[in-house]
């Protein structure tokens, strides 16, 4: 059975393809590095590394952790040439490693995904009532917020991916431009210090934790994959997207920290940063002292636009993996309908959204504040399972070419090996710390990482009912992933 006549769109007049030929390399990298957002990143996610992992030594720990980037993408590269799928790092496990294994990456994905969206749906909400007050006196509920932007991000999914990556683009270059500003300031005013990269500095503090909130400032690289079906040139344009993505949020991490870094002293970094953790104005900090308050504001007001860019990204990845399960029949297949004219997933866009919004209402039902439980849980778990999937991955494609007896082991085995052994340690430090990073002491929080055995237990079970009791839907489940290679 082919996979056009197993998933051929009901005759309702909806379509179920996305639409191909529509994205180049730099607009997937826009579209990852928007969800990543690197001023968001810088200052929240670097300015908590500096505070509790190795302080000065953060420097090093984001080159350490895009060189183990680089090693799993060498991998990833090969795979995203022979198999071109919305269904990601799930369509990636299904070919190499079965149906069963597929389907529990599938919902780890689900939950990995939707559990960020949600947590930036929190973050979103708090800091335009934050920003917004502050600047203005309106002061308008968080979860207000979360509702207008959803309906915002689901207009703009709707206008379909190129519309998206326009306003994505935008708002990368901004938001990189301002930290780029800031950075050279530091530079004509302090110079960088070599300090940063001396042993006692790189080893000062908590180096596991430093490793594991650079690791998180990465997460999002990986949806390279989710776009391969709209881009113009999938045996290509991902590899190259995914190289670029990693060096890109790697080496301007790197840079940024190093500035931040040579403004506060290396072997002080780690006690200033800790003074503003709380107040989490580090970074506003720093460039009120370079560049003044008015820059400062501006600087607010991009990381509104930023933390909107990564909400709507973020939307946009959890979408196709709605969108990818639901052409599979693995889900409703009304999750698959597309707009003719331009491709959308409209269906599985409002399914997110509505879903993401539900699941914020429970918690203002029952009191609990967003940066204090809603983001820490969601975008701590979001991060949890994310790292798992790209480990599940990264042994998937290893398997894949073992299986072909492809003869590149340098590019197949070697180096993608080496990013494996990278990634366990990573996703180690991330379980072994998990309370650290979603930043709570709450014991639902610490129990959040059980989710992921039962999750993938639950994802095999699954799979084994679809093939008792719904085989077409299993066969499915392997016809929907296009082999190009």
């Amino acid at each position: 059975m082919s996979a056009d006549t197993q998933l051929a769109p009901p005759a309702t007049g909806h379509s179920s393809r996305l639409k191909g030929n529509q994205l180049g390399t730099t607009q997937i990298v826009f579209l990852v590095m928007a969800a990543v957002a690197p001023l968001t990143a810088m200052i929240v996610v670097a300015s908590i590394g500096m505070a509790l992992g190795n302080g000065g030594g953060m420097v090093a720990s984001f080159i350490a952790v895009m060189l183990v980037m680089i090693c799993f993408a060498t991998g990833y590269g090969q795979m995203s040439s022979s198999v071109v799928n919305a269904g990601g790092f799930y369509a990636y496990t299904v070919r190499a490693l079965g149906r069963q294994a597929g389907m529990a990456s599938g919902l780890i994905a689900l939950l990995g995904y939707n559990g960020f969206v949600i947590g930036a749906f929190g973050t979103t909400g708090f800091y335009f009532q934050t920003i917004v007050a502050s600047l203005t006196g309106i002061d308008i509920h968080w979860m207000i917020w979360a509702v207008v932007l959803g309906v915002i991000a689901f207009l703009f999914t709707r206008q379909g991916i190129q519309f998206s990556t326009k306003i994505l683009s935008i708002s990368l270059v901004l938001e990189m431009a301002i930290l780029l500003v800031l950075d050279v300031k530091i530079l004509a005013t302090t110079g960088f210090t070599i300090h940063a990269f001396d042993p006692s500095v790189i080893t000062s503090g908590s180096v596991g934790l430093g490793l594991l909130f650079a690791a998180n400032a990465f997460v999002g690289f990986e949806a390279t994959s989710l776009f391969s079906e709209e881009a113009r040139d999938p045996h290509r344009t991902i590899k190259r997207a995914t190289f670029a993505a990693i060096l890109t949020i790697g080496l301007f991490a790197a840079f940024t920290t190093w500035a931040f870094v040579s403004a506060l002293g290396a072997s002080s970094t780690q006690s200033i940063a800790a003074e503003h953790l709380a107040a989490g104005d580090l970074v506003f900090t720093i460039s009120t002292h370079y560049l003044g308050s008015a820059f400062t504001t501006v600087m607010q007001l991009l990381l509104l636009v930023s933390l909107f860019a990564a909400l709507l990204a973020l939307h946009n990845s959890a979408t196709r993996y709605l969108y990818a399960l639901g052409r599979a029949r693995a889900l409703p297949s009304w999750l698959s309908h597309t707009r003719p004219d331009n491709g959308a997933p409209v269906h599985a866009s409002a399914t997110q959204v509505v879903l993401s919004l539900a699941v914020l209402m429970i918690f203002v039902v029952a009191g609990a504040q967003p940066m204090t439980s809603v983001v820490p849980a969601m975008t701590g778990f979001g991060t949890l399972a994310i790292i798992a999937l790209q480990l599940i991955a990264a042994v998937a494609i290893i398997v894949f070419f073992r299986r072909r007896h492809d003869t590149r082991l340098l590019t197949t085995l070697v180096i993608p090996g080496i990013g494996t052994v990278g990634l366990a340690v990573i996703l180690t430090l991330a379980i072994a710390n998990f309370g650290v990073m979603a930043g709570s002491n709450s014991p639902v929080v610490a129990a959040l990482p059980w989710l992921l055995p039962i999750v993938a237990v639950a994802g095999v079970i699954y799979a084994l009912f679809l093939k008792a009791r719904r085989p077409a839907v299993y066969l499915a489940l392997d016809d929907d992933i296009e082999a190009l290679a």
